[in-house]
């Protein structure tokens, strides 16, 4: 890990009593009792700097993987850092830096664009660039840690800029160090992405493979991977722009193989994926429609129709409603499969 001096610029203005509604995926509308944006690193600094009690900072980046409970008496800080760029080469590889406020289908695209491999699979997730490493975001047999090669943060009490490479991010499924031991200490700025001039194409997860030959693919590109990927998100996950969600709600449990081998025979169409000798994840969603959670609705709050792993915001409904769900579901999940569901997004 690196360490760099930072600058301060005071005066940056915070505002009060706004609502995060439009700020959060799920819809949610609370409010928080300061607000601010940061644009650049003179910003996101002098407006930390402002904070009295530094540990009611609040980053936002998205707003795509957290649900908000309650009114937030916290400072919210928007982080809007941009810019992608090209920060290095050689004959295989091509080396790209992008901002932490930047969406992060975005800079799919733009790599897609310029003919560089290794995040086509991970088109369309929601959230911006920031939340990538924090959650070592993954889909269709590709994770972040695949093509990570380091990042930049903010420490918010020492007011230095940190470089941290990959082990220093000790990545694992859905977890950095980021959302354990230095939770809340620091704000993702930037990371760098090692991609490939001659892209290698991972077809064979899920189902990319029939999609390809649905859109009679002959020889496959870039752009069809995405776009492979992309329909098959959208035939399954709600657009949030339409009705709110922060996409899958939970983690895909790992329960050790003897476990697995007792539920299989209880349940022959359970799926299973080994991950390493005595481990296997199980899909989550899988479970919850076992469970007959899958399309239920209360109110204004419910399981998606379409996708079980999935818990949505029909309009006006509260996070606590959302939150009471989410552990009702656990619950059921723990009773009749001894297995514990875990969430994925986080709860404030």
């Amino acid at each position: 890990m690196r360490i760099q001096s930072g600058r301060l610029h005071l005066g940056m203005a915070w505002k009060e009593s706004i609502s995060l509604k439009s700020y959060n995926t799920f819809g949610i509308d609370v409010s928080a009792a300061h607000l601010g944006e940061a644009q650049d690193m003179d910003q996101l600094a002098a407006l930390i700097a402002e904070v009295p009690d530094r540990k009611q900072l609040l980053v936002l980046g998205g707003g795509s993987n957290v649900l908000l409970t309650q009114d937030v008496d916290r400072w919210v800080l928007l982080n809007r850092l941009g810019g992608i760029e090209q920060v290095r080469e050689d004959k295989e590889h091509v080396w790209i830096k992008a901002g932490a406020g930047i969406v992060w289908h975005d800079l799919v695209l733009y790599a897609i664009e310029k003919g560089y491999g290794g995040i086509e699979n991970l088109s369309l997730i929601p959230g911006n660039v920031g939340a990538a490493p924090m959650q070592n975001i993954g889909a269709y047999g590709v994770e972040l840690k695949d093509v990570f090669e380091e990042l930049e943060a903010w420490h918010i009490f020492d007011q230095e800029l940190h470089t941290f490479g990959g082990a220093d991010c000790k990545f694992g499924y859905r977890e950095s160090v980021f959302k354990r031991n230095l939770k809340n200490q620091y704000i993702i700025t930037s990371i760098t992405l090692k991609l490939t001039k001659k892209p290698v194409f991972n077809v064979s997860y899920g189902a990319i493979e029939s999609e390809l030959k649905a859109q009679k693919v002959t020889e496959t590109t870039l752009q069809d991977v995405s776009k492979a990927v992309i329909a098959i998100r959208q035939s399954k996950l709600p657009d949030p722009a339409q009705i709110g969600n922060s996409g899958s709600f939970f983690k895909n449990p790992v329960i050790p193989q003897k476990q697995f081998n007792r539920l299989k025979e209880q349940y022959s169409s359970m799926p299973g994926y080994v991950l390493s000798e005595g481990l296997v994840k199980i899909a989550a969603g899988w479970l919850i429609e076992q469970a007959g959670w899958k399309g239920y609705r209360s109110g204004d709050f419910g399981v998606h129709d379409r996708q079980a792993l999935v818990l949505v915001n029909h309009g006006g409904a509260k996070g606590s409603d959302i939150l009471d769900l989410s552990t009702k579901i656990m619950i059921d999940i723990l009773e009749k499969f001894d297995i514990q569901l875990e969430r994925e997004v986080n709860i404030y």
